[in-house]
């Protein structure tokens, strides 16, 4: 089905919204849980949500040792290590800062891309794209106005944003694309970053859980909301699109979580942070450009995704020849 120019910024908006909120419910639930808390709940409510509705539609969990050692990699550097380094990272560091160093995602992603071989093609539109959003979160961080931001707290959120894009091209290469439905490897994967995560409880997640009503509501939306949903819609983009363009949407996070910190937290948002915002949205729109006219004129974007099909339903003659290479491979 070909799909406008509008689709193809629908699921990015969402996961925006869903994703930048994130360091808001951080920071709030932060008042009454510990960083290992916090984590071990997110990713346990996560799991949760995407386990009923895998139910509902019919579908069970992948199959296979291989494909599990896949997941618990991919549950490690993208659920597991960068929870934990954005909730301890966020007990010092304001929910917009931690917005904006979370935005360095999309050009950690590029230069493993390029590395790995997985990015190719890469037009000067997309790369100006790429650099100017990462100006526009420059303006709104302004580095130059701050005092003690390469802090503890700054680099566990730069390294988060590191193993998201790292996370992203293993899931592309070794998980997407592989005749697993989205759905399945998402609930999987949060499953198994569960696991990991309740390893670290006895490092201090050990005491009462129990903090105050604001923070269990924040913590349950941001197990619901900002964690499950969120990673199933990350799974879609990077199935359909690759690692790349889903950390392109990295740089619309410090326009929602600057915006959402001024709104609820009371922080400071002035001139100099709309117009940086303006950068982004700019920056994301040369990189977005390329996904929108591919598919508006039905053309292949050159990377390999599959779809949530339906119980019963016949695979395409590529989907069963993908198939069988799988089964032959070793």
């Amino acid at each position: 089905m070909r799909t406008g120019s509008g689709a193809a910024w629908v699921r990015p908006a969402v996961l925006a919204l869903l994703w930048g909120s994130t360091f808001l419910w951080i920071r709030l639930a932060l008042d009454g849980l510990t960083p290992v808390q916090v984590t071990v709940v997110r990713c346990a409510l996560g799991a949760l949500v995407l386990a009923v509705l895998c139910f509902v539609r019919g579908q069970r969990l992948p199959g296979g040792r291989r494909t599990w050692r896949h997941i618990f990699v991919a549950a490690f550097f993208c659920n597991a290590l960068p929870f934990g380094l954005f909730s301890v990272g966020q007990q010092t560091v304001s929910s917009g800062l931690a917005g904006v160093l979370n935005a360095t995602t999309p050009l950690w992603s590029l230069l493993i891309g390029l590395a790995l071989g997985t990015e190719r093609g890469l037009r000067p539109v997309r790369a100006a794209g790429l650099v100017t959003g990462f100006a526009g979160t420059v303006l709104i961080f302004a580095p130059w106005q701050q005092s003690g931001a390469a802090g503890w707290g700054a680099l566990a959120i730069l390294g988060a944003a590191a193993s998201y894009a790292v996370a992203f091209a293993y899931m592309q290469r070794h998980l997407v694309g592989k005749g697993v439905p989205t759905l399945s490897l998402a609930t999987a994967q949060l499953l198994a970053a569960t696991g990991l995560t309740a390893l670290a409880l006895p490092a201090g997640g050990l005491d009462s859980p129990w903090g105050s009503p604001a923070a269990l509501v924040a913590v349950t939306v941001l197990g619901v909301f900002a964690t499950g949903v969120t990673f199933l819609l990350t799974y879609r983009i990077i199935a359909d699109e690759g690692a790349t363009d889903a950390a392109t949407v990295g740089y619309l996070l410090p326009v929602v979580s600057v915006l959402l910190g001024a709104l609820v937290l009371g922080e400071d948002l002035g001139l100099r942070g709309v117009a940086g915002m303006a950068v982004v949205l700019a920056g994301v729109a040369m990189t977005r450009r390329r996904v929108a006219t591919t598919r508006l004129r039905g053309e292949p974007d050159g990377r390999r995704g599959f779809s949530d099909r339906t119980p019963g339903a016949l695979p395409s003659s590529a989907e069963s020849r993908q198939t069988r290479q799988t089964r032959q491979s070793p």
